[in-house]
């Protein structure tokens, strides 16, 4: 069993410190598992569009009066500290931090009147990424549901055999926690995603997970491979199921991953053009962004990207202006480039987070004198929202819903997490009426209110 030490995570409100670590199992060649996730996608829907997803995750809580849903016009505490950029879709407007996300607004829309109620980290990012409340907060933080991916990959598998059909990149963190609300919970391990580990930027980035135990060459995992198939041949004399011929395909697939060129060859990003990684950022978050690009290009059916620390409870201005460019040539190059390499309509992307931040800015203190902490920030808020989706069956250039003059709640189009999932779904070919049979083999429904946002979809 492979075990990869992912780091230190950024301290959270609640002052916990988490250190996260990632198991991967390789095919029971080397240890256990990667045939069963390969495995995994064999119940892919026959009727599936052949669409795959980048969720950008925002951890931490962005706020959505200085990202999307500026208020110009609210009192100086509310709108903030910046102003609005006009974008190329006339009457949509962002912030002006966003400049080059303004000029291709076309090829994404925006849902700015998402709400869940809730102001716990822990409990925002399971009702994001799961749809479900079920009892998680800071007090119980177990995840209790499969997630957006490994419901995708439960239902769709991978476009290529020989990649993971849900995979993280550098890590499936959700306020910390590792795969937390990322993993596929009671439909097992093999729904948890593929982590890279490691930072994308670094000059010296590998993919450790690809890397077989020590002593094991080569020579020893076909050894290994020959004898598994020997041992079948003769089981196969007593067995009429056909349960052998399933295993030896998943065997196949998780051979071909270990030792095959197509997934080396995705994640080695020193092939990229020098200038594309530019136009994506020459940072962690750009590298990240492309290599999900990459992997999406390569078969993967669903990639996470995490962008941590967004946890603002004050000095909003020095973390905006250092977060924001960022994300938005990460963002703008995505779009692009996908575009430009006819991807687009068959390539989603997301990007949200588990909660927003309270509309009123506080006094930049935390409990000191004003301003003691720098700028005034903003603490959690989850009564107004907004997730931005663009490509893969989703319409650009919409505004779906919008929030009062101080952006403290919906007041049109009002939507939920479950709408948010059923849109996803429908446009990649899942029923978002599907029950999943949980451990105990009972139907559950996957989605509480199964209706997509209509308006978005192709």
């Amino acid at each position: 069993m492979l075990r990869i030490q992912m780091g230190q995570s950024a301290r959270y409100c609640d002052g916990i410190s988490r250190r996260s670590f990632v198991q991967l199992g390789v095919a029971g060649m080397a240890s256990a598992g990667l045939s069963d996730v390969l495995r995994a996608a064999g119940s892919a829907n026959p009727d599936r569009k052949d669409r795959s997803a980048i969720l950008i995750w925002l951890d931490g809580g962005p706020s959505h009066l200085d990202l999307y849903d500026m208020k110009p016009d609210a009192p100086a505490e509310y709108r903030g500290i910046w102003q609005p950029v006009r974008t190329n879709v006339p009457g949509i407007e962002i912030t002006e931090l966003f400049p080059k996300q303004a000029k291709v607004a076309d090829k994404f829309s925006i849902v700015r009147s998402l709400y869940h109620d809730t102001g716990d980290h822990f409990a925002g990012g399971h009702r994001m990424l799961t749809t479900k409340d079920m009892g998680v907060s800071g007090a119980a933080t177990a995840g209790k549901f499969p997630s957006l991916g490994s419901v995708i990959a439960q239902q769709l598998g991978p476009r290529h055999r020989s990649m993971p059909a849900y995979a993280a990149v550098p890590v499936a963190s959700s306020i910390g926690l590792v795969p937390g609300y990322f993993g596929g919970n009671w439909l097992g391990g093999q729904y948890d995603p593929f982590q890279t580990g490691g930072d994308p930027n670094s000059a010296n980035f590998k993919i450790d997970n690809l890397n077989m135990h020590a002593g094991l060459t080569l020579e020893r995992l076909q050894y290994r491979r020959t004898l598994v198939s020997d041992l079948d041949r003769l089981s196969r004399t007593v067995d009429a199921s056909g349960q052998f011929v399933v295993r030896d395909r998943f065997d196949e697939d998780a051979y071909d991953f270990i030792t095959g060129d197509r997934a080396r060859k995705a994640f080695d990003l020193s092939t990229e053009d020098e200038k594309l990684r530019d136009r994506y950022g020459r940072h962690s978050w750009g590298q990240s962004t492309l290599l999900a690009r990459r992997l999406v290009e390569a078969g993967t059916r669903f990639v996470t990207v995490h962008y941590g620390g967004w946890d603002h409870h004050w000095d909003l201005k020095s973390g905006m202006e250092n977060y924001l460019p960022q994300v938005d040539s990460a963002v703008s190059a995505l779009f692009e480039d996908l575009d430009q390499r006819g991807m687009l309509e068959s390539t989603m992307v997301i990007l949200c987070g588990e909660f927003s931040r309270t509309p009123r800015m506080n006094d930049g203190g935390n409990g000191g004198p004003p301003l003691s902490k720098g700028t005034p920030g903003r603490d959690h808020w989850g009564a107004a929202m907004f997730c931005l989706l663009g490509g893969g069956g989703i319409k650009g250039g919409t505004i779906v819903g919008s929030t009062d003059s101080n952006g403290t709640r919906p007041v049109t189009r009002a939507v939920r997490p479950e709408h948010i999932h059923a849109t996803i779904y429908k446009a990649l070919g899942i029923d978002p009426a599907l029950q999943l049979l949980d451990h105990r083999g009972r139907p559950t429904a996957m989605l509480e209110d199964p209706t997509p946002i209509g308006e978005l979809l192709v």
